[in-house]
């Protein structure tokens, strides 16, 4: 894969409207796309509809979580819609329950380790025993032993990750912030390039590039410092 193919641009815009001029302000800089909750409660389910006739790949970052049954039909109607990648806490039975309805698709199913706007006292407070690293590794192991297509963590983690799923699965990183910018909420961030010599495979970038006053620009300088690494 190139650079254009690993950076993912997170839609976490309010409207529609405003996603769509993104999208066209983007124009061919960008072919990858996220949409989450804020987008998907906005019209951004039929979106990603569009995006994929359009040639484009969707992200589509829903975090399942529920009983097996909910979650196997929930995984078959989004094989339908053509998207690319689908996240899912990464809880064992409903791992399983997901890539079962998922077999014979395209459709890469990613499991969402520990949040990166989570740290250990956040943990804590959540009654996990474990710090972010340790849980992290003990939900890739089990994400592994599902056959899910991709993991889901910090950057930081990334390394001590690909030593476990080996150099095929996808390990996908949010919270990548250039040199230089705000980190906001995300507590464990990393730059794109550093992102990218640890072992992540796809980088999620939102706010640096859609609330840059330039988001082609801010778009086409990560591309560029990616292409520095790979």
């Amino acid at each position: 894969m190139n650079a254009r193919d690993r950076l993912i641009v997170g839609l976490d815009i309010p409207t529609m409207t405003e996603a769509e001029k993104m999208v066209a302000t983007l124009g061919d800089t960008v072919s990858f796309y996220k949409i989450g909750y804020q987008l998907a409660f906005a019209g951004g389910l039929e979106f990603a509809r569009e995006l994929v006739r359009d040639g484009k790949q969707v992200f589509l970052d829903m975090k399942l979580l529920d009983i097996d049954n909910t979650v196997a039909k929930g995984v078959e109607n989004i094989v339908k819609m053509g998207v690319t990648m689908l996240t899912l806490h990464a809880y064992p039975k409903a791992m399983r329950a997901a890539v079962e309805a998922a077999k014979g698709s395209g459709l890469c199913l990613l499991a969402v380790t520990v949040l990166t706007s989570m740290d250990e006292t956040d943990l804590i407070n959540a009654g996990y025993e474990y710090d972010p690293h340790t849980l992290v590794l003990r939900r890739v192991e089990q994400a592994l032993s599902a056959g899910m297509g991709g993991i889901v963590c910090s950057a930081e983690e990334s390394s001590a990750v690909r030593k476990i799923v080996g150099p095929d699965m996808a390990v996908v990183t949010p919270g990548i912030r250039p040199a230089g910018s705000d980190a906001g909420d995300q507590k464990r961030v990393m730059t794109p390039a550093d992102a990218l010599s640890a072992g992540s495979s796809h980088l999620v970038v939102a706010r640096p590039i859609v609330r840059a006053p330039d988001p082609k620009a801010a778009a086409q300088a990560i591309l560029a410092e990616m292409r520095t690494v790979l």
